[in-house]
């Protein structure tokens, strides 16, 4: 959690073309001890295609903390693969995620990858999991895995529920179990 377990407001806008996709998203954040961060603002874009049924995606994400104190190494840059393939109701995932100065740890390269997958068992359901484990230039590699279920309320309105733990809750609050519910909009 970024907002020490309270809740988040966030927004974001996509644009597309042609195969080409660039967006801004941005959430409100709190950080123990720092009372100055408010916003993380997420600038990225890439492409996406297909490929022998595969649906590719190769992006960078631009992420920016606002406010945030002096000294504070919080921004950084992470280049992202990503395949996925439907088989009937399913889909399973890949990705792998690289930042060459990751949050907070300057000069700190990390390596994220995730597989995931997620099932429609019903109309307007969807079931959903991902494992995936970071590894840390500093040796602070982490395990998290995830697993859920979403409703679509209405064709521009869904619900989701999700469990998310990792295997390092000695690292801190933020790498604790927790169950997350969000309400999402989409225009």
């Amino acid at each position: 959690s970024q907002t020490e377990e309270g809740a988040a407001i966030s927004g974001g806008v996509d644009a597309t073309v042609g195969s080409f996709y660039a967006g801004a998203w941005a959430s409100n954040v709190s950080f123990p001890g720092d009372d100055d961060t408010s916003a993380e603002i997420d600038l990225y874009g890439g492409v996406r295609t297909e490929a022998s049924g595969w649906n590719l995606d190769l992006g960078v994400i631009s992420y920016l903390y606002a406010n945030q104190p002096t000294g504070a190494d919080y921004d950084y840059v992470e280049f992202k693969a990503a395949a996925s393939r439907a088989f009937g109701p399913a889909t399973l995932g890949a990705a792998v995620y690289y930042s060459p100065d990751f949050f907070g740890a300057s000069e700190d390269e990390a390596t994220y990858v995730e597989a995931n997958a997620a099932v429609s068992p019903a109309d307007r359901w969807t079931v959903s999991g991902a494992i995936g484990h970071q590894f840390l230039s500093s040796d602070l590699d982490y395990t998290t895995w995830n697993v859920g279920a979403a409703y679509q309320l209405t064709s521009n309105l869904a619900v989701d529920v999700r469990y998310h733990d990792t295997d390092e809750h000695d690292f801190g609050d933020i790498y604790g179990s927790r169950a997350v519910a969000s309400l999402k909009a989409t225009f």
